[in-house]
């Protein structure tokens, strides 16, 4: 079935009323009529399995809940992904990527060898709206129970701090300096751990990824001195984007439970 997301307040007892570009999409692409069944999702990881049953005006359609389920598509981490901010337009790229893969938040990191410098506030939300109508489009795509978050740019201090007040038992840090695949091997068993001791109380992983030029030294002291794991994901040295991608990947694979 097609899914879509939709606002709480669209949704009336078992009546939810389907309104803007979506609208469009299903009547004059789908060509969905009265009878056809698709999901709603509040992206707040709660589906309805819907009805159409009033195709209503051209800027409306009506729907009949008929199933509501929670959605099956969440993993049962959280992954938060501080991505040092890259060049030219590879954001969009790992956002889309990242989203696909089961990240729940992306948070922007200035760290100090990112060339790519922020201009002003406008400049920043401007991005931000863009970035985050990628992110909607990508869990969308790719049937996510939620729509991850874009973050505002934080400096590195602040996103360890983030990271740290959301779950410090489990901040990673793909680093290009650390030995042996057997690092993240380790990370990945005490998280099971974690999950099997409390699966309803689901951690979440930060995960920390280097600008092109890496991170500074002052920096790694700085998430070790904060209990982070550095780990290595290969004998190659990754881009920052595939670090991400490869990152998630090996998360989704190891805890996904369906």
């Amino acid at each position: 079935m097609y899914r879509f997301f939709i606002n709480e307040e669209q949704h009336n007892e078992n009546e939810i009323r389907i309104t803007g570009e979506d609208v469009n999409h299903i009547k004059n692409v789908l060509r969905l009529k009265e009878g056809d069944r698709i999901v709603l999702c509040n992206g707040r990881n709660r589906d309805y399995i819907s009805e159409i049953s009033d195709e209503g005006s051209k800027s409306e359609i009506l729907c009949r809940v008929v199933e509501t389920k929670n959605s099956a598509t969440e993993l049962p981490i959280k992954m938060v992904l501080y991505q040092g901010l890259p060049k030219k337009d590879k954001m969009e790229l790992i956002i889309q990527k990242c989203v696909e893969l089961g990240v729940s938040e992306i948070v922007p990191v200035i760290m100090k060898r990112c060339i790519v410098k922020l201009e002003d506030d406008k400049a920043e939300a401007k991005k931000n709206a863009r970035w985050s109508e990628i992110s909607r489009a990508a869990a969308k795509q790719c049937g996510r129970g939620r729509i991850p978050v874009i973050g505002k740019a934080l400096s590195f201090k602040e996103a360890l701090k983030k990271a740290l007040d959301e779950d410090p038992g489990h901040l990673l840090v793909p680093y290009e300096n650390e030995e042996g695949i057997a690092s993240i091997r380790e990370f990945i068993k005490e998280l099971k751990n974690s999950i099997k001791k409390d699966p309803d109380n689901s951690p979440t992983v930060s995960i920390f990824i280097g600008p092109e030029g890496g991170f500074e030294e002052s920096e790694i002291e700085g998430a070790l001195n904060a209990g982070a794991h550095t780990v290595s994901l290969g004998q190659r040295i990754l881009r920052t984007e595939t670090a991400g991608f490869t990152t998630a990947a090996i998360l989704m694979y190891e805890t996904e439970t369906h």
